[in-house]
C-alpha cells in the first residue's frame, strides 16, 4: 500500500526521527528529517537527515563509513514523528559510542544505583571518547591523544609491567589499582584505533561460549 509522505509534514517541514537498533531495540540517536531526506532514505535504504547546524542534507556514515541501514520505517499516531529500525554499521555517535544516549541524569536528586559490569566500562569509555572528540586543556587523556600512538603504546607497556610487579608482590590493593590503570590505557588505545567497546565485549561473549578452548596437554608434557 502506498504511503502519502505529505501527511508527515502537515505541521512542519522538519520532523524528528528516532533511530532504533532493529535487533537489540536500544535507541541509538535522534535526528531531524524533511521530505527530501525521507525520499532519499527510501531510495538508498540508508538513513538521511537534515542537518540544522549545517543547513544541508546528510547521509549518516558518508564520512565515517558508519551507515545506518534502514530495515523498517514507522510513524507515530499523530503522523509527525518517524521511527527508523536500523542495522547500524559501526558506532552511531560521533564520539565513537554505539549510542548517542549515555549521560545519565540522577532522578529526584538521588544518586543512581551503582553501575554494574559493562555499564562501568561503557561509562569510562564514553569519557575517553569525549576527551578525544572535545579536547580539554590539562586533561591527561587529551595529552595521550596529542602525543600519539607511540606514547599510548608505551604507557600500555608500562602499566602491563606494573601490573605484573604488583601481582608478584602479592598486595591485592596495589594489583587492583594497576589493573585499573591498564584497563584505562587500553581504552585510550582502543579509542585511538577506532575500536568500539562493543567489539571487545562481543568477542569476550563469543569466547565465553566456546567449547574446548583449553590447549591439549601432550603425554610428553607430563613426563617433562
Amino acid at each position: 500500500m502506498d504511503f502519502d509522505l505529505d501527511c508527515l509534514f502537515q505541521k512542519s517541514d522538519l520532523i524528528p526521527v528516532i533511530i532504533q537498533d532493529a535487533a537489540a531495540k536500544d535507541v541509538l540517536m535522534l535526528g531531524f528529517t524533511n521530505r527530501e531526506a525521507v525520499e532519499l532514505t527510501l531510495k538508498t535504504k540508508t538513513a538521511w537527515f537534515w542537518s540544522r547546524s549545517r543547513q544541508k542534507l546528510w547521509n549518516k556514515g558518508e564520512s565515517s563509513g558508519h551507515f545506518l541501514h534502514v530495515e523498517r520505517m514507522v510513524t507515530d499516531c499523530d503522523t509527525d514523528t518517524l521511527l527508523y529500525l536500523c542495522r547500524p554499521e559501526g558506532p552511531t555517535c560521533h564520539t565513537g559510542a554505539r549510542s548517542c544516549f549515555f549521560h545519565e541524569i540522577p532522578m529526584d536528586g538521588k544518586e543512581n544505583e551503582p553501575m554494574q559490569g559493562n555499564d562501568v566500562l561503557e561509562g569510562l569509555y564514553q569519557v575517553v571518547l569525549d576527551r578525544k572528540a572535545h579536547p580539554r586543556e590539562g586533561s591527561y587523556t587529551c595529552y595521550l591523544f596529542d602525543k600519539g600512538l607511540d606514547k599510548i603504546l608505551k604507557k600500555v607497556g608500562e602499566e602491563s609491567a606494573e601490573t605484573i610487579i604488583a601481582a608478584k608482590n602479592g598486595v591485592q590493593a596495589d594489583t587492583v589499582g594497576e589493573i585499573s590503570d591498564l584497563i584505562y590505557h587500553l581504552m585510550v588505545l582502543m579509542a585511538d584505533q577506532g575500536i568500539p567497546l562493543s567489539a571487545v565485549l562481543e568477542e569476550l561473549e563469543r569466547r565465553s561460549h566456546k567449547i574446548g578452548n583449553l590447549k591439549q596437554v601432550h603425554v610428553s608434557d607430563h613426563n617433562t
